[in-house]
Parts: structure tokens; sequence; C-alpha cells
């Protein structure tokens, strides 16, 4: 036994090795399928697998079938949230925040949760300022449904699959047809927006280098000031500028 394996998990090795087996080409794998590439019985694999589906690192789609579950996904996006994505874009931020005397607030998602992660905050009596850590379904939120426009149709019914919409009233979307609807229009337009609480929120991605939504920002204003037609649109066409000027830079 070398130094090095003399210190590994047995049992924590083989559940980040199942983990490491999905990939593009392997998106359900079964219980078969992760005790040949660990050269163990299936039933020897069985602790491994339910502690994960336990954690969420896997789902469970079919008897002993299962992908990728919600918390890969929200510990990959927590990464996100790191000193140089709020570096970058918070000096853009204060600049729109400054610009517009609206709050801005940067997002990143986190399974089906918006996660707040930054807020140019605006000092007059009817801001909007939302606090960081603050966490809001994705499809209740316009920053929420920029970054669902990253997912394919596999990885969108993956995660929706088992969700009741309708637990939040109008005018959110109630259910799963209208919220691809709602997403696929917003999507054509380039922005997200919504209303809610007497306030408006206006959102727009962050791309990085490969075209991908890694991020989302929003503009958000009390109705007295975002319901002028104007100045909506001047808001917007602001918003949309200054997410261009942070997916340049962006370093992820």
């Amino acid at each position: 036994m070398t130094k090095t394996t003399e210190y590994q998990v047995p049992a924590l090795a083989r559940g980040l090795h199942i983990i490491e087996l999905f990939d593009a080409n392997h998106r359900v794998l079964s219980t078969q399928d992760f005790a040949d590439q660990l050269g163990v019985s299936a039933s020897s694999t069985y602790r491994i697998v339910q502690t994960l589906l336990d954690r969420g690192y896997l789902k469970k789609v079919a008897r002993n079938a299962y992908e990728l579950g919600p918390q890969i996904v929200s510990r990959g996006f927590a990464y996100l949230a790191g000193k140089d994505l709020i570096d970058v874009a918070a000096p853009h931020l204060n600049q729109l925040r400054d610009e517009t005397s609206i709050s801005c607030h940067l997002a990143i998602r986190d399974g089906l949760d918006t996660l707040y992660i930054y807020r140019a905050q605006a000092s007059q009596r009817l801001s909007v300022n939302i606090p960081l850590g603050t966490r809001l379904p994705c499809h209740t939120s316009a920053m929420g449904r920029v970054l669902l426009q990253q997912l394919s149709d596999i990885e969108f019914s993956a995660i929706y699959q088992a969700q009741q919409l309708d637990m939040h009233p109008h005018p959110h979307p109630q259910t799963i047809a209208e919220l691809k609807r709602l997403l696929k229009d917003e999507w054509q337009q380039g922005y997200s927006s919504n209303r809610s609480d007497n306030a408006t929120a206006i959102a727009a991605p962050i791309h990085n280098y490969m075209g991908k939504v890694v991020a989302a920002i929003n503009i958000s204003g009390a109705d007295q000031v975002m319901n002028d037609a104007e100045k909506f649109e001047e808001t917007k066409n602001q918003l949309l500028k200054t997410a261009k000027s942070i997916s340049q830079v962006v370093p992820i």
C-alpha cells in the first residue's frame, strides 16, 4: 500500500468515482453501471448510492437508474459567488445605481433558487433593496428566469418535473408549459421583467466567454418610478448595456 492510498477513505473514493462517471454522454446510469466501473457487486454500492441520494448528489429517475442530483448544480453555481465575479460586477452595478438612482442586484442560480450575492443599494426612500443571501424561486423572479435560460430541455425537465408551480399565485407562471413559454419570450426579447409588491424588476443575463449564462443582474425600483413607459425603456437599455460590459470581462 502506498502512502497516498494509505490515507484514502474507500467509501468516499467510491462515492466520488460514481459522481465522476456522469458526463454529457452518460446522463443516466444504473447501479450495475456503478458496480462494473468500481469492480464490485451491485449490492456493495447500495449504501454509497443511498448516501448520495439522501444528500442530493444523485436523483433516482427509475428503478436502479440515476442522474446527477440538484446538489451538483447547486455546488457548482455556488462557486460562482466567489470574489472574482463580485469584484468584476460590483463597479458596474454601482455605476448603474448612481446613474439611475435605482437599486441593482447580482444573482446566481442555486438549484431551483435565485441566490442574491451582491447589492448596489439606492438611498431613495422608495428604493427596493433585497438583502444579500436572499433566495427566491427562480420562476417567480426576473433574474431567476434569466438564469433558467441556460438550461437545456433535458436539464430543465430534470429539475422541474416534480415541481408544483401554482403554490405561488399569479402573475407567476402556474404550469411548466406556461413557464417554458415565458422563458422563450423573454429570451427572444433579451431581458426579463417582473412586477410584485408595488415594485418592478428588469433583469439581464451575464454571459461568459463561451456565451453561457453564468449570472444575472437586475435593476429594481418602486412602481411609482418604473411604471412610466419612457423611464422603463431608458432603464432597461442602461441595464442591458451594463450586462454587456460585465460579460466582456467576467472571469468565468
